[in-house]
């Protein structure tokens, strides 16, 4: 048995947490869940967004799946998933993008996979008042040995995985030192994956090519605010938020989780599509040696959405997240 660190989060969190542990149960995946709290629930019921005592669990187990969380106003820290992927030291934000079956989406045949620097860049939030609320500045931070973990991260998947292509994506026309030392050690760790094709390109290329002709790119890799928002773009092409997994993973640690919000909005009503947090839980599977339970779960998940009786609205059904967990289930059985 595995022991991984299960946090619900906040909104429709619970239901396709529920959603994930009855379909990992009927699989007999062999996991061993070990539930705590995070978000705003954890906010209102503990007084901390981010309690020491989670921290303790994924220090200990090293491994988590989360649902979504909400960052409370006045939280002593900006974003509790920047939180975690600070304190775990999670370098690799990985994201893949696949059409699936039964689903309509503007392209076929989608399969790449980005790779996003999670702790460094402009998302890091490093911002200050020249004069207060007149002249702001915000520094991004690029540094050789992040660039090296996230390059040569997508390097060793893309030889691990049979994929062909990495495709580099930078600014460094402009942004001369930062994207500048990113594609820099690009090309370095490129020469030595020459059975590898690399290019790169500049991210306002990029995101029109990416809409123009996605099956040209294979795996992805690029800086942290880049990748955000290039990998919410990957997700379009093949459905939307609720269709795409993430993994967060550092040298020692590892938190798989929902993309999309904790969409409040639905909370309760039993409408929110667990297929997102779904795939994020068989990249977990995946990562502890488990593919076989994963690679029989995802089979059952696709056959499941040939029937539309059963899915969730936004994907064109007439169902709910019980009626689509339910039939994953049966297809398990």
């Amino acid at each position: 048995m595995h022991d991984i660190v299960l946090i619900p989060g906040d909104g429709i969190g619970p239901e396709i947490t529920k959603a994930v542990t009855t379909i990992f149960q009927e699989a007999k995946a062999p996991i061993n869940w070990i539930e705590c709290s995070a978000g705003l629930s954890a906010h209102e019921e503990l007084g901390n967004p981010l309690p020491e005592e989670t921290l303790e669990a994924i220090k200990k187990y090293r491994i988590a799946l989360k649902g979504p969380l909400t960052t409370p106003v006045g939280a002593s820290f900006r974003s509790i998933n920047v939180a975690l992927r600070k304190k775990f030291k999670l370098h690799s934000n990985i994201r893949p993008a696949k059409t699936l079956p039964h689903i309509e989406s503007r392209f076929d045949n989608i399969d790449l996979v980005m790779f996003r620097e999670n702790t460094e860049g402009l998302y890091i939030g490093k911002e200050k008042w020249i004069q207060e609320d007149e002249h702001a500045e915000s520094i991004a931070v690029v540094t050789r040995e992040a660039s090296e973990k996230i390059v040569r991260a997508a390097f060793e998947y893309a030889k691990n995985n049979g994929r062909k292509k990495v495709t580099l994506v930078h600014k460094a026309n402009i942004l001369k030192y930062t994207c500048g030392l990113f594609m820099e050690v690009g090309e370095q760790i490129a020469a030595e994956y020459p059975e590898i094709e690399y290019e790169d390109l500049i991210v306002d290329n990029m995101a029109m090519q990416m809409v123009m002709y996605p099956n040209k790119y294979d795996v992805i890799v690029t800086t942290n605010l880049f990748g955000d928002i290039l990998s919410d773009l990957a997700s379009g092409l093949v459905g939307g938020l609720g269709l795409t997994g993430a993994a967060n993973i550092g040298d020692d640690a590892a938190i798989f989780e929902a993309v999309h919000g904790s969409a409040p909005d639905i909370a309760g009503q039993n409408k929110a599509n667990p297929i997102a947090f779904l795939l994020s839980s068989l990249m977990l599977l995946e990562y502890i040696g488990e593919q076989e339970v994963a690679d029989t779960i995802r089979q059952a998940i696709y056959e499941t959405l040939a029937d539309k009786s059963v899915c969730t609205p936004d994907i064109g059904g007439s169902g709910s997240t019980t009626t689509f967990t339910e039939a994953v289930c049966e297809r398990l059985a």
